[in-house]
């Protein structure tokens, strides 16, 4: 089985740093997970008219409305096979604010039908948008979002690129500084910046006979 980030990157695979590969590289078949922990250096967001629509995605774990710098900070990568049979990648952050822990949490798959890495954003998937996939010119992988749909029982409908918020995340090897670097930001076209953080971390690959149930959405959403 293929990670579904080669199959996003192709050939460029091979462009990435290395480190990068191994972090990126492995599927459900391989029996590993990476885990990383390190500090986000600032976690930030807009201005105030920003904050309800911020607070509203904690409700699913996809978005917060805090600021804070130098916070203790987890990811927790897990490959597996979902219900759907479609290979799958967790994304659960964590965040360990002063007064309460954050978490931003995630899966992507790859989709034939849709050419490119779908992310699922929130506990319940119901968020699922298009992730275009690249490699920097030190090696790093890079995200950028695009289409943007919500699904919910038998609702589903696309959002209008004016009302979404557009993701970049850039994740590369510091090789002096021996950890990885990760930079997100997430702005709309009309309201400039909304949510994003940056830090970095050390991570770890570890045996995984069983991807544990905290990592996994409550609600597996077929439609991509």
């Amino acid at each position: 089985m293929t990670s579904i980030y080669r199959r996003a990157l192709g050939d460029d695979f091979e462009r990435l740093h290395p480190q990068i590969q191994r972090r990126f590289g492995f599927s459900s078949e391989d029996g590993v997970a990476s885990i990383g922990r390190g500090v986000m250096e600032e976690i930030w967001r807009g201005p105030a008219f920003t904050v309800p629509f911020l607070v509203l995605g904690t409700w699913r774990r996809i978005m917060f409305p805090d600021r804070a710098r130098d916070v203790p900070f987890t990811i927790e990568n897990y490959a597996y096979r979902d219900r759907f049979g479609r290979e799958t990648v967790t994304w659960t952050r964590t965040f360990e604010l002063p007064r309460r822990a954050r978490r931003f949490d995630a899966t992507m798959i790859w989709s034939e039908r849709r050419g490119c890495i779908v992310d699922y954003l929130g506990t319940h998937q119901h968020l699922a948008v298009d992730l275009n996939a690249s490699v920097d010119d030190e090696g790093g992988i890079r995200f950028r979002s695009g289409e943007q749909r919500f699904y919910e029982r038998r609702v589903a409908f696309r959002f209008p690129l004016l009302f979404s918020g557009i993701a970049e995340v850039r994740e590369w090897y510091d090789d002096e500084a021996a950890c990885f670097r990760i930079d997100v930001a997430v702005a709309n076209t009309r309201f400039g910046r909304l949510f994003g953080y940056h830090g970095f971390f050390h991570a770890e690959e570890r045996e995984c006979r069983e991807v544990p149930a905290h990592v996994k959405p409550l609600r597996a959403e077929r439609r991509e």
